[in-house]
């Protein structure tokens, strides 16, 4: 678990900081903030092309393969982060950082089900979920520290003790399962990461007002590569693309629940830094310690929303979050000018109260409705339906700052609320799911 731990809160930390940190990069690196945006986008976009086709990998090699293999490549491509001279060059590493990531991630939900028994599977993804929460919370302070005193390189250097300690620990207690002896076809790979790849791309296009011409041509292309994909893999029962277990309603219902409350939280992570420092007034160095209640409410309601549910359906867990999470980021949106930090900092805090008893469990109720043998494909469909929202929202940030300037941040907030709220509604609708089909 400790190896696992370190690796997902290095990638969750990772993220936090880049979150908090794109206004300062945007300066630093002499690049408009909408552009500035690639830094998020090109590691998700890595991250969403390549899940699905890892997932299915890590059945034939190997769980603890996988995993060690990206963290690996996770800390290296921090180096070149690190050592990266223009926005160019920082992007491009940042996409070999973010396939690193979609190995970790592909394989953590099934690596937790493989620690964990059945009757504490809630309490370890809370346990899980704590992990990603203090990272996020310690991440914005530990960006507006470093920024302080310092160049954000360093804000990817660090990642290396992070990544060599992951390593070392991984290699001596993750376990070794034996895997399903078949193998991942070339073909519906490049399909895949193809289609998941282009239509993201052609999603981060159009936010960010690229000529028409490129955007339709990548989205065609995206949608062409889909089809395909889905005619590949026809009748085949245990597709990369793992529209199988879309037939369960507690998973595909719960997978859409993720999919928006991850949208509200990457419209809201990466547009809240503008939202302080354009609409509110507040100092760049002020940004991270802001950001910060969100995530320590999120870590304080992780453990106990994770045992709850255990114990209580997920629908009605996620349901109550999502709303007070709407509610949250509309009292952001009702703040004075000038406002004070207190005044922000419990707004933040309830959006993370709310946001914290989602978390855990939604991914229980994702992984426990699948079959034992098809973890690893529920793994990639938790860790695609967390950075398909983070990028759709994401994009939308990006599109706002472009479309409507000094409005674009409180835009950003509106549509926030509105997934959120739109996700609440999903949540409590796996209530009416029959307790056969439920997994529960």
């Amino acid at each position: 678990m400790l190896s696992i731990a370190i690796g997902v809160g290095m990638a969750s930390l990772d993220t936090a900081i880049c979150n908090t940190a794109l206004p300062a990069m945007a300066l630093q690196l002499h690049a408009s903030a909408a552009n500035t945006v690639w830094i998020v986008s090109a590691y998700q976009l890595a991250m969403i092309a390549t899940l699905l086709p890892l997932a299915a990998l890590s059945e034939i090699v190997g769980y603890r393969r996988t995993f060690l293999a990206g963290l690996a490549l996770f800390t290296l491509a921090s180096l070149a982060c690190a050592a990266a001279t223009s926005l160019p060059l920082l992007v491009a590493a940042r996409l070999v950082q973010g396939l690193g990531g979609s190995a970790i991630m592909s394989v953590n939900g099934a690596l937790l089900r493989t620690i964990y028994p059945a009757r504490q599977l809630g309490r370890g993804f809370g346990t899980n979920a704590l992990i990603v929460a203090i990272a996020f919370s310690i991440g914005p302070s530990l960006a507006s520290l470093i920024l302080s005193m310092g160049s954000w390189r360093w804000l990817f250097a660090m990642n290396l003790p992070l990544g060599f300690a992951a390593l070392w620990v991984g290699r001596r207690v993750l376990p070794q399962l034996a895997m399903r002896a078949t193998q991942v076809d070339p073909l519906t790979a490049l399909f895949c990461i193809g289609a998941l790849g282009l239509l993201m791309l052609g999603l981060d296009e159009v936010a960010h007002a690229a000529p028409a011409a490129r955007q339709m041509s990548e989205l065609g292309i995206g949608m062409l590569l889909l089809v395909a994909l889905l005619r590949r893999e026809a009748g085949r029962t245990a597709p990369m693309l793992p529209v199988d277990l879309f037939r369960l309603p507690l998973f595909s219902l719960s997978s859409i629940t993720a999919v928006l409350t991850f949208t509200t939280q990457g419209l809201a992570f990466v547009g809240l830094p503008f939202y302080f420092e354009m609409t509110l007034g507040r100092a760049p160095i002020e940004t991270g310690f802001l950001m910060t209640p969100w995530a320590v409410a999120v870590g304080c309601m992780a453990p106990l929303a994770g045992r709850l549910s255990d114990r209580y359906a997920s629908g009605i867990l996620g349901g109550i979050g999502l709303a007070i999470l709407a509610l949250g980021l509309v009292t952001l949106l009702w703040l004075p000018v000038p406002t004070s930090a207190w005044q922000i900092g419990t707004r933040m805090a309830l959006c993370g109260v709310g946001f914290g008893f989602f978390q855990a469990p939604n991914l229980k109720a994702i992984m426990a409705s699948a079959p034992p043998h098809r973890s690893g494909g529920a793994s990639g469909i938790v860790a695609t339906a967390r950075l398909t929202g983070q990028a759709i929202g994401t994009a939308l940030v990006a599109l706002c700052l472009t479309q409507f300037a000094q409005r674009g941040p409180s835009t950003t907030l509106m549509l926030a609320a509105l997934c959120a709220g739109l996700g609440s509604l999903v949540s409590f609708s796996r209530l009416l799911v029959v307790p056969s089909s439920a997994g529960q």
